[in-house]
């Protein structure tokens, strides 16, 4: 992908966050306003995570200002891990929303304390809670796979349990008002606790995997591994693929006759170059390392096509058990 295309979708993602705030904005206000007008502890409880999530998108708006940054010496691959960053921000906050709410909602049934039982103003405003985080939440899943960004499909995570914690809340009033236990109020705002911290907890884990130059994504190697056969090379090994956001850094060993020049060593390795961009979209990068054929090294990183099969294998046999 080309700078253009990077500022391209550094405006998305601007754009993305900016409906996100207007709109969380809206709603925290509305929510926690009458939460404490109708005596409902889950409404508030709604309303506070919806109020996180206007920072959350304070976060990846001031991540897509650095993501515009070229590279330098400090940091020669570029500042487009600043997006993964500040995704694991966004889980750290949600997480503690999370927490905060929970122990509210424990300690007040614990304390047994008295509660009213919450107008149906408070199921109202639910009911348009859903709506509302419904559109946003489809906008920012249009937005996040279009330019490719797991920091605005986290976002759209968020968004989508947010729709559950909410219907959950709207299930809790309802009842209340049917059975008249406002009990069952402060329970549900346990039960929305505990999604929200499921949702920080599963939003951490899956920037983990970037930040450490991981992938969960055996194709991408059997492509890079059928592609570089393609094209005469032979015996690609020591594969490792970086992701930086949408973009991919490959960096591999092949092997060739050692009698050929270093010269058809360097077309070896821009046909290499080509066909795996060619094969796989957003490749930033690839760094192409020749070897005489037969060549033997001990080597410590990377993977070969073997590595990859076992651990397909121990994979599914996992799944089996």
């Amino acid at each position: 992908m080309s700078n253009l295309d990077q500022k391209y979708r550094n405006r998305y993602i601007k754009k993305a966050s900016w409906v996100g705030i207007v709109g969380n904005t809206i709603l925290a206000i509305t929510k926690i306003v009458v939460g404490f007008i109708s005596g409902s502890l889950a409404v508030i409880g709604d309303g506070i995570d919806t109020a996180t999530d206007i920072l959350t998108y304070f976060i990846t708006l001031f991540a897509a200002k650095i993501m515009n940054k070229p590279p330098n010496f400090k940091f020669p691959y570029g500042y487009n891990r600043a997006e993964a960053v500040a995704t694991k921000a966004l889980s750290f906050v949600i997480f503690f929303a999370g927490a905060q709410l929970f122990y509210t909602s424990i300690f007040r049934l614990i304390k047994n304390e008295t509660v009213e039982i919450p107008s149906m103003l408070a199921i109202y405003v639910t009911a348009f809670s859903i709506v509302s985080k419904a559109a946003l939440a489809f906008y920012q899943f249009r937005i996040g796979k279009k330019i490719e960004s797991n920091m605005v499909i986290a976002n759209a995570k968020n968004m989508r349990n947010d729709i559950l914690i909410s219907g959950s809340v709207l299930t809790g009033l309802v009842f209340t008002q049917i059975l008249h236990l406002p009990v069952l109020d402060l329970i549900t705002a346990l039960a929305v606790s505990i999604w929200i911290m499921k949702a920080g907890f599963e939003i951490f884990m899956e920037t983990s995997r970037e930040l450490m130059d991981g992938s969960d994504n055996p194709d991408l190697y059997y492509k890079i591994f059928d592609a570089v056969e393609e094209v005469g090379a032979v015996n690609p090994h020591r594969v490792r693929i970086r992701k930086h956001s949408n973009l991919y850094t490959v960096a591999l060993d092949i092997e060739m006759d050692g009698k050929r020049s270093i010269e058809d060593g360097h077309h070896m390795a821009k046909k290499v170059e080509n066909i795996i961009k060619e094969r796989i979209e957003n490749v930033y990068d690839v760094l192409v390392h020749v070897e005489p054929k037969g060549n033997i090294e001990k080597e410590k990183f990377g993977l070969s096509r073997g590595n990859i099969d076992d651990e397909c294998r121990k994979k599914k046999k996992r799944n089996e058990e």
